[in-house]
């Protein structure tokens, strides 16, 4: 997809020209045109290395004002992104696309930029008594050219926000999007070509061959968001050439709903949270806790909340479409699984609307009654399902939380704060929101991945830029200094010296 000239803008450019973009093979439309050559990652990421190691490391205004354009790239596009990214779903909220996607990656780049002449400043650290007058320091650098691989489910947040930590920490940057999001993928290479120097950020499109390639460079970093099963392919690729890597993957996110909470506060934030993009989030309620007794009312409470945001859901624009339609296959997989192993299910669809598959629609589904041997309790939902288990103590909750991989989120709604810190100190999870879902994700002071299982690594706010950095540790010796003391041959001066150091 090419935009529009009234939504992509023409940034002029001084230190950026235009970006260099690599696709797959495309077949030709006319005998006398060849098929553009396939993308050589390595050759891209050579030329954007020696171009690094040429220009130095960029200064701060350099980097404040990438970001800037950065910044006017975005604002200049919404209508072309919310366009793209709907296309590529079938139907995406148009609100969800600009909340979800442009706000975040704006606040990303505002917060980058507002703080980081702080960020690059060396930091002075502490001399040993015995190694005074000297000083040492820790100065933050570049690392050189960060790879991004980014996943389809949020094509453009989870592309340009790390992008604005790369940036602001001087880096150069390739990005492979995913393919499932091809038009995303095109507008992404056309606004970025039209904003920056080919040699600053590449957008590298293609199938899995491009993808597998990618993976296998000798990147300065490597950040790649998407399913664990891929996160470990990726990881055993940048070992080879020992890329540090980033992994932000997914897993299981618990919600717990404590006794004496209002069932219809929680209901109204887990549904809101599960119906965003349809449940495709990697850090969506994946199954919900409720006390003993109260299974029946929160049921009743989330279709309740569900009618009441969404009327309608067959033609509602509000209501975004499943990605593909294997995963719609997927979903209903899931619940032919649970059904069949004794679960019971709870349609949630207010107007009783028929779904045509080529909408790639469903309504949600809430199921009760669920156990260990059914896949939508094994493997992460990332649909409009939700598992809802009952418990009889908080004891209970911990223990099965801790006896299953690390969540990339966990949520808890408690009004009392001792349980709410007994949750948060006895269990280990990526983030946490309490009260809430998802929010914590959005607070760009609060760094931002999984453990485990559902990844490595940070990035968001101060943790991506330090990321995407080199710390380098500097140790500046006095013209006066102690320390030849200790040097051979050896007598009763070093003997006395150590005694005074390490004792007897």
């Amino acid at each position: 997809m090419s935009a529009s000239p009234d939504t992509v803008d023409s940034v002029k450019k001084t230190d950026d020209a235009a970006v260099v973009t690599a696709a797959a093979p495309v077949a030709s439309t006319s005998a006398s045109t060849p098929a553009p050559a396939p993308a050589d990652p390595g050759a891209i990421l050579r030329r954007m290395r020696a171009a690094h190691r040429k220009a130095g490391p960029p200064g701060y205004e350099l980097r404040v004002k990438r970001l800037d354009k950065l910044e006017k790239m975005l604002v200049s596009n919404k209508a072309a992104i919310v366009k793209a990214i709907s296309s590529d779903f079938g139907n995406r909220s148009a609100h969800e696309t600009l909340a979800a996607e442009v706000f975040t990656t704006l606040s990303a780049i505002k917060y980058a930029r507002a703080h980081l002449h702080e960020w690059m400043e060396p930091e002075p650290r502490e001399v040993p008594f015995l190694f005074m007058p000297a000083r040492a320091e820790v100065i933050p650098q570049p690392l050189g050219v960060v790879g991004v691989i980014s996943p389809w489910n949020y094509p453009l947040f989870l592309a340009l926000d790390p992008l604005a930590s790369i940036l602001a920490a001087g880096n150069a940057c390739m990005i492979k999007p995913s393919e499932f999001v091809p038009e995303t993928g095109e507008l992404m290479k056309k606004m970025l070509a039209e904003t920056f120097d080919e040699d600053v950020v590449c957008v590298v499109t293609g199938g899995v061959e491009i993808g597998v390639a990618f993976s296998k460079l000798p990147f300065d970093h490597l950040l790649f968001t998407g399913s664990t099963s891929v996160g470990k392919h990726i990881m055993r690729a940048a070992a080879e050439n020992l890329v540090p890597v980033t992994l932000e993957l997914g897993g299981k996110s618990p919600t717990i709903v404590t006794d004496g909470f209002s069932l219809r506060t929680a209901a109204e934030k887990i549904m809101h949270g599960k119906m965003m993009n349809a449940g495709q989030t990697c850090i969506a309620p994946d199954y919900v806790f409720v006390p003993k007794g109260k299974v029946d009312a929160f049921v009743d409470e989330c279709k309740s909340q569900v009618a009441r945001m969404y009327p309608t859901l067959a033609s509602n624009p509000d209501y975004t479409s499943l990605v593909a339609e294997r995963h719609l296959d997927r979903m209903q997989g899931h619940l032919d699984d649970a059904e069949a192993k004794g679960a019971k299910l709870h349609p949630v669809n207010p107007a009783n609307e028929t779904f045509a598959r080529d909408t790639k629609k469903m309504a949600p589904v809430l199921l009760t009654g669920v156990t260990e041997e059914m896949t939508v309790m094994q493997d992460e939902i990332f649909g409009p399902l939700l598992p809802i288990m009952e418990y009889d103590t908080l004891d209970q909750v911990i223990e099965y939380v801790n006896d299953h991989p690390r969540p990339l989120a966990l949520y808890v709604f408690d009004n009392d704060g001792a349980r709410v810190q007994r949750v948060l100190k006895d269990t280990i999870s990526g983030g946490v929101s309490v009260n809430d879902i998802m929010l914590h994700a959005a607070q760009e002071d609060l760094p931002f991945g999984g453990v485990g299982p559902s990844g490595m690594g940070h990035y968001h706010g101060r943790e991506g830029f330090e990321t995407f950095t080199k710390k380098k540790p500097v140790f500046y010796q006095s013209r006066l200094s102690g320390v030849g003391m200790l040097n051979p041959p050896f007598g009763k001066r070093i003997d006395l010296i150590l005694k005074m150091l390490v004792g007897k």
